[in-house]
C-alpha cells in the first residue's frame, strides 16, 4: 500500500466520521447541551454550528482544492471541543447512548491528539511521522 493509499483510507475515515457525528449533533442538538461548558455563550446555536462545520469539512476533504484547509479546520476543531469533552468526563454528565464510564472517557480524552494528528496527516498538512528519511 503506498503512502497515498493510506491518506486516501484515512480521509474516507474522517468523512464519514466527521459527515455521521456531523449530522448527529443536527438531529440531536440537545443531547450535546449537557456537556457544554459554561462559559460558550448561545450553547445550542454553537451545536448546530459545529454540526455544520463537521460536514463541511467532511465534503471539503472530497476536493483537492479545499483538502488542506479541512484537515486544518478539523484538527483545530478536535482541539476546541476538548473542553466540552473533559467536562463530560469529569462531570460523570449521561448522554445516552453514550456509557457513562471511564472505560470510554479515558480513551476518547487520550485520542484526541490522535484526531488533531489524523486531520493533518491525511490531509496532507504534514507527514509526521512517516515522512521519506532518505537522504537526497
Amino acid at each position: 500500500m503506498t503512502d497515498g493509499d493510506d491518506r486516501r483510507l484515512l480521509r474516507y475515515g474522517l468523512i464519514g466520521l466527521y459527515g455521521f457525528i456531523g449530522a448527529v449533533h443536527l438531529v440531536a442538538t440537545d443531547q450535546f447541551l449537557p456537556i457544554m461548558p459554561d462559559w460558550v455563550p448561545q450553547p445550542r446555536l454553537v451545536v448546530i454550528g459545529t454540526g455544520l462545520c463537521e460536514i463541511a469539512a467532511a465534503l471539503a476533504l472530497m476536493t483537492r482544492r479545499l483538502r488542506r484547509a479541512a484537515g486544518i479546520g478539523l484538527a483545530l476543531y478536535a482541539v476546541c471541543v476538548f473542553p466540552a469533552n473533559i467536562k463530560h468526563a469529569v462531570e460523570g454528565i449521561s448522554v445516552p447512548p453514550i456509557p457513562d464510564t471511564w472505560w470510554y472517557h479515558g480513551p476518547r480524552l487520550a485520542f484526541q491528539p490522535v484526531m488533531v494528528w489524523w486531520a493533518l496527516y491525511a490531509s496532507r498538512v504534514i507527514d509526521w511521522p512517516f515522512r521519506d528519511r532518505r537522504i537526497r
